[in-house]
């Protein structure tokens, strides 16, 4: 089991939208960063994730779950561009807010901190565990 973050502007792809999906989830298309596009790559079902609001919010609203492995983006032609899909799985009951997270000493090495531009991040087990806490996620999914 691996852990992630995946960053949307809630104006493009809200935690709602995502939440409106159902189990079959949508793709996290429109990423065009390599280090994303690989963390993507690493993906596997089942893993887990973070749902974060960037821009507006700037904070971890909910926790995702891989539903389709890589495959290519269908918003471009390019094959350089693959995406996986994720479904909701549960509302964060309070969501953990980004000067939250920097003001952890626990989650100082977070990529949320330490890359901030990164729009797919890995998350490693304690980072995952520590922000459930925070958010009030008594059985974190795993």
């Amino acid at each position: 089991m691996a852990y992630w973050l995946f960053k949307s502007e809630p104006f493009k792809w809200s935690w709602e939208d995502q939440k409106a999906k159902g189990e079959a989830g949508e793709e996290w298309d429109g990423i065009r960063n390599y280090q994303a596009r690989n963390n993507m790559r690493a993906m596997k079902l089942g893993d887990k994730g973070f749902f974060y609001h960037s821009n507006e919010g700037l904070e971890v609203v909910g926790i995702v779950e891989i539903c389709n492995e890589i495959h290519p983006d269908s918003t471009t032609d390019d094959e350089r561009w693959e995406c996986v899909d994720i479904k909701a799985v549960c509302d964060m009951p309070d969501p953990v807010s980004l000067p939250d997270v920097k003001a952890n000493p626990a989650l100082a090495e977070m990529a949320l901190v330490t890359n901030t531009r990164l729009s797919v991040q890995p998350v490693t087990e304690e980072e995952y565990l520590e922000v459930c806490r925070m958010g009030g996620v008594d059985n974190p999914p795993r």
